[in-house]
This record gives structure tokens, C-alpha cells and sequence, in this order.
């Protein structure tokens, strides 16, 4: 993974590195960027309702700086003037069919919507892929809502497969569903 330089006369190429704590407001800023392209407007607008920007710095902060389990890790993908511009937040899968030690989860990624379509997302992908195997996992999942077609196509494409697990999800006002379908990969 690459290093993003904190002189501002040095540009470093994009890349792929572990969060650093400061950048917890950029991580919610793309997250909820992320909301209107990705999520069915009622779930967007619910979301938007349910957690305010100052709530997720803390929460992405937090992941950063303790996070309950060494192998919880948050990657950031950066553009050539060290911006924030994709995130993947992974670590062991919660999943109840799981096996303890192998299986891993991606339980975020998020390339910015103005950033999309530049390698962010592929940089992003490997990099989880190498952290979690160099953590020890030999497998990972991934929930991704069954209408997105974008980034089920961009995960099949890059070699995950649906395992056929499905799931519903509420949002946290219970306003909305979301249909879930799980990929998995070996890693």
C-alpha cells in the first residue's frame, strides 16, 4: 500500500493505505456523498434523517483509533493530492454460518461518486484482498443490495460469486428495506 506525503509541494500517486484518524469526516462525507447514488431515495433520505455527519466522524474515528478487534481495519483510497476518495472498512465475518479465523467480511466500500471510474475502486478491492490475507483469512464475504447491479457486476467481474445467502436489512428508523445478497471469495 502505498503513502500519501503530508507536504503540500508533493503530489504522490493515488493509492491505497490504512485510515488515519483525522480522516474520519472525509470517510462520512463520502459515505453519505455515496447514499444518493447508491441507495433507493427513500433509504438515502431515511439515512440522512438517522445519523448526522458530526455521529459518523466519531463512529469512523473510533474504528480507526480502537477498534474492538485488531483485524478491524479501515483503508482509505487517495487521490494524487492525498484526498480521500474510497474507503473499504473489513474484518472477521459476523455472519452465523462463519468459520471463526477464515472467513472474513467486507462490511464497507466506498468510492466517491465524482471519483469513480479512475482505478479507485479496483485499487481499493486488491488492497482489501491483500490485508485480509496477510490477517490470515482464507475466505471473504460481501452483502451487496440485490438491485445494485454496478457493484455486483465491478465484484463478479474482479472474481466473487454469489453463495446464495440473501438477507433484508432495515434502516435505523425502520422506514425502509433493503434486499441483500451475499458474494464470497477466496482469498
Amino acid at each position: 500500500m502505498g503513502s500519501v506525503s503530508t507536504d503540500p509541494g508533493v503530489s504522490t500517486p493515488d493509492s491505497v493505505r490504512l485510515a488515519l484518524p483525522h480522516e474520519g469526516a472525509s470517510i462520512a462525507s463520502v459515505q453519505r456523498r455515496s447514499w444518493q447514488q447508491t441507495l433507493p431515495a427513500e433509504v438515502a433520505e431515511s439515512l440522512w434523517r438517522s445519523v448526522d455527519l458530526d455521529a459518523m466522524t466519531q463512529s469512523w474515528e473510533s474504528a480507526i483509533m480502537r477498534p474492538p478487534l485488531a483485524e478491524l481495519r479501515v483503508l482509505v483510497a487517495v487521490n494524487a493530492e492525498g484526498r480521500v476518495v474510497g474507503f473499504a472498512a473489513v474484518g472477521p465475518s459476523d455472519d452465523p454460518d462463519a468459520e471463526p479465523g477464515e472467513d472474513a467480511l467486507v462490511a464497507e466500500f466506498v468510492v466517491d461518486p465524482s471519483a469513480q471510474r479512475q482505478g479507485h475502486g479496483s485499487r481499493l478491492l486488491n488492497a482489501v484482498a491483500d490485508t485480509l490475507r496477510a490477517d490470515g483469512f482464507t475466505r471473504a464475504t460481501w452483502w451487496v443490495r440485490s438491485i445494485d447491479d454496478v457493484t455486483r457486476r465491478f465484484v463478479t467481474e474482479s472474481g466473487w460469486e454469489a453463495d446464495g445467502a440473501h438477507q433484508e436489512v432495515e434502516t435505523p428508523d425502520e422506514a425502509a428495506r433493503v434486499k441483500m445478497v451475499r458474494l464470497h471469495t477466496a482469498l
